[in-house]
């Protein structure tokens, strides 16, 4: 990339950094199909650290330092559970006095669901579509970001912050997110931006929180030719048929329960959920299956308690099991993201100024709301004591996140870039920067 120029604070460099950008952006839309190429789809979350590997390759022209984070197997490990291989997060910093601002990414993605046309791993391109897994979940925002930093760089942009980037590990449901063990560890400095949330004109105001359940339902193994004999062999899939038929009254009782949490404009209100989100039994036509396993998603409102959400669940499956002799139930929690409070805060105006700028988006347009997706910043809220948290990305309700044929667009990347070069930039309204000597009371 060549030695930059003098750093310049004047409206020439920005202008000229945001033209740079959209000069540019092939090589970001490039930088993303390599990304999307490598398989971080959780579970089981085994490409981590080939993806932190891309992300150090990338990184180092822009003159960051790399630190590997590896979250403790002791942590997030269970037996026979879903997750598997090292938890690696990637710090990269450039620590040159300024006040320090965090850029978070998760870098899983959920499985390639059934359904895909086209191969998941291997972006497509249709028009200014870019198709592939985690294109818009949140591969793009990384890609869109490196954009705004290579643009401030080649065009000697003056930076307010020196930003940190936070390649994170396990947001999608996993039971220790990385950004929670970096919080906990003392790793972040900094207000954070947050990639996980939407182009749209947005106010956040916060979220619900989720957690994933396994339960295991044993039987008995048995020829499947003796399996009508009694006292012969126990059924596992038959076996669970009660508790799933609980499981759904449950499913209604909690889709009753709303938040106050305000909705998204013209939704009807936040509801609480409880979906049967994955079962797994049997081997072949000929054995009586011993073994069940059902992954069930509980999404729960700020207003609920954990404890008491999982303890009604337990309740149940333990109910249900006593009504089927010799029927034995476990339960394992393999995932947990805590809800994310209000998480207003002082740089916000500035962010949504910057938004403005990138996405075309006029001050009357944003609108606060939440929703009963999920983040793992509640977890950061609480080790770090730091309600603010700024949210921006490329979800839009049309993208097919999390579904086949999941895509962002080429001008969506420009735009977020064009957003955060907004907001590093020193030059970009100063009069409402919080971290300004003259605009601290």
């Amino acid at each position: 990339m060549g030695v930059p120029e003098p750093l310049r604070r004047d409206a020439a460099a920005l202008a000229e950094a945001r033209s740079w950008i959209a000069a540019n952006v092939d090589d970001a839309v490039a930088e993303l199909g390599r990304m999307i190429a490598i398989d971080t789809s959780f579970p089981p979350g085994l490409g981590y650290d080939d993806f932190a590997g891309l992300m150090e390759e990338f990184v180092a022209p822009l003159g960051f330092a790399t630190e590997r984070v590896t979250v403790p197997e002791s942590l997030w490990k269970v037996p026979n559970g879903p997750a598997a291989g090292p938890r690696t997060n990637l710090v990269a910093s450039r620590a040159s006095g300024r006040p320090v601002c965090g850029l978070y990414f998760h870098v899983d993605t959920v499985p390639a669901a059934a359904g895909w046309e086209t191969d998941p791993l291997r972006m497509q391109h249709d028009g200014d579509r870019l198709i592939g897994l985690g294109a818009a979940d949140m591969k793009g925002s990384i890609a869109a970001i490196l954009l705004a930093l290579r643009a401030a760089r080649a065009c000697g942009v003056a930076l307010a912050y020196d930003p940190m980037l936070l390649f994170c590990t396990d947001e999608e449901g996993g039971l220790y997110p990385g950004i929670r063990y970096l919080a906990e560890q003392g790793k972040l400095s900094g207000h954070i931006l947050n990639f996980n949330g939407s182009a749209e004109a947005r106010i956040w105001a916060g979220c619900f929180g989720l957690f994933n359940l396994l339960v295991r339902i044993h039987g008995q193994a048995v020829h499947a030719g003796e399996g009508n004999r009694k006292g012969s062999g126990l059924n596992a899939i038959e076996g669970a048929l009660p508790l799933l038929n609980a499981l759904m009254a449950l499913k209604a009782k909690v889709a009753a329960r709303t938040s106050v949490l305000p909705p998204p404009p013209g939704k009807p209100p936040l509801a609480a959920q409880l979906n049967l989100a994955a079962i797994r039994g049997g081997t072949a036509g000929g054995q009586v299956p011993a073994l069940v396993e059902l992954t069930l998603n509980r999404r729960y409102a700020p207003e609920e308690l954990f404890e008491e959400a999982l303890a009604e669940i337990e309740a149940v499956v333990r109910r249900s099991a006593a009504t089927v002799p010799g029927l034995t139930v476990e339960t394992v929690l393999v995932g947990h993201l805590m809800p994310t409070a209000d998480p207003a805060g002082p740089h916000w105006p500035r962010w949504q100024a910057a938004m403005g700028q990138g996405f075309g988006y006029a001050p009357e347009d944003f609108r606060r709301w939440g929703a009963a997706s999920c983040s793992d910043f509640g977890w950061v809220q609480r080790a770090t004591g730091r309600q603010e948290v700024l949210l921006g990305g490329l979800g839009r309700p049309d993208r097919n996140i999390h579904s086949p044929g999941e895509y962002t667009t080429v001008p969506d990347i420009v735009s977020l870039a064009l957003a955060v070069l907004s907001y590093l930039a020193a030059d970009f309204r100063p009069d409402i920067n919080p971290d300004l000597p003259s605009q601290q009371s």
